[in-house]
């Protein structure tokens, strides 16, 4: 993207979009008018993501899907219509994309992700995907961590929503307040009153982060030194999310509403299967959470894809602080986290470049 990020803002695009350059600036705004994104996956989290960045103002979209639109895809897909039932996902999804934005170009592609090799994703700035296989998932981020490219990951499963980034060294932009403390009085007999600090102006202080890929996360032994001891302070939603996306591996789907008895007793068998693997007792995940994880709640959507779309545009236009590595939200509790999950289990953040503005 840095060859593209020269691309000049016209007068009808900064009209449309002035709130925004206000917000983050011009530079921003640029760097997001020359992203290419492409969107693995236009399921409900995904009919969000693309909403965001399209209204974000990005270059391209590409919408990328195999499948076709069931009755269950009208629980949370807005981009959708009862007329589109057994057709593909991605072109059907197409004309209201479009819509949101037309200074966007937004295309489809009805291929499977599986089939695209590691050139396709080459022609991206930022590779979105949902819905996928654990080893699709893997694969993809694998390509995208070695390439430079910025990975994201998103699903939503009954009340649970996931995100996970990996930037690999990124580079952004922060504004912090200057604060200065008026001098003391000289000493007396009466006692110094403390003056309030004030504030002196702001300072663009320049960020860089280090990130890993999702491998990473899921080859931890948790029964080891310094992961045991962060096993506690992990959320039950990564262990979940892990269950999950082993249900989809060994049965090529979701968890099925219309087979809810079946499926909760499979779901509680990989929990034993899946977490013994991982040296993690199985009571970290309370069994209730069969009852939580079928379809994708548009609600739950809403949130899981609202953050996802704007961890896309704060990495895309380099402003403000990234979520490092995952996002958890928990319908069932009604609380959302970030959590940094790793075999190191830190972030590497640090002060690049300091300029008074």
């Amino acid at each position: 993207m840095a060859d593209r990020e020269s691309v000049n803002i016209t007068e009808d695009e900064a009209a449309l979009y002035d709130r925004q350059i206000r917000l983050w600036g011009l530079d921003a705004q640029k760097r997001l008018r020359a992203a290419a994104v492409l969107l693995v996956g236009v399921g409900g989290i995904g009919a969000e993501v693309a909403k965001n960045i399209v209204l974000a103002g990005v270059n391209s979209l590409l919408l990328l899907d195999h499948r076709k639109v069931t009755e269950v895809d009208f629980c949370s897909q807005f981009l959708l219509t009862r007329d589109d039932i057994g057709k593909n996902r991605a072109q059907s999804s197409l004309q209201r994309t479009r819509q949101l934005n037309p200074m966007v170009s937004v295309s489809y592609d009805t291929a499977d992700v599986a089939d695209k090799k590691k050139e396709f994703f080459k022609q991206f700035d930022v590779v979105c995907a949902t819905g996928c296989s654990k080893q699709q998932l893997l694969r993809i981020s694998k390509i995208c961590h070695e390439e430079k490219i910025k990975f994201f990951a998103g699903d939503v499963h009954g009340y649970y929503g996931v995100c996970f980034a990996d930037l690999q060294e990124h580079v952004y932009v922060e504004e912090k307040v200057i604060h200065t403390a008026a001098p003391r009085m000289p000493a007396s007999d009466e006692p110094v009153v403390k003056k309030k600090k004030t504030e002196a102006g702001t300072t663009t202080v320049q960020m860089r982060m280090l990130f890993t890929e999702l491998a990473d996360s899921f080859n931890i032994d948790w029964s080891c030194g310094d992961n045991n001891k962060f096993l506690k302070k992990t959320p039950a939603a990564f262990f979940i999310y892990t269950v999950l996306l082993n249900f989809r591996d060994h049965y090529g789907r979701d968890p099925n509403p219309s087979q809810a008895p079946q499926d909760k007793e499979l779901l509680l068998e990989l929990r034993n299967e899946v977490l013994n693997n991982i040296h993690v007792d199985s009571s970290i995940i309370n069994k209730v959470f069969v009852d939580h994880c079928f379809g994708e709640l548009s609600p739950v959507c809403a949130i899981t894809g609202g953050v996802l779309g704007q961890e896309i545009i704060k990495a895309v236009s380099k402003r403000d602080e990234p979520h490092n590595n995952f996002f958890f939200y928990d319908g069932v509790e009604g609380s959302g986290l970030v959590d940094h999950i790793s075999p190191s289990h830190n972030v590497t953040k640090e002060a690049c470049l300091s300029n008074a503005v």
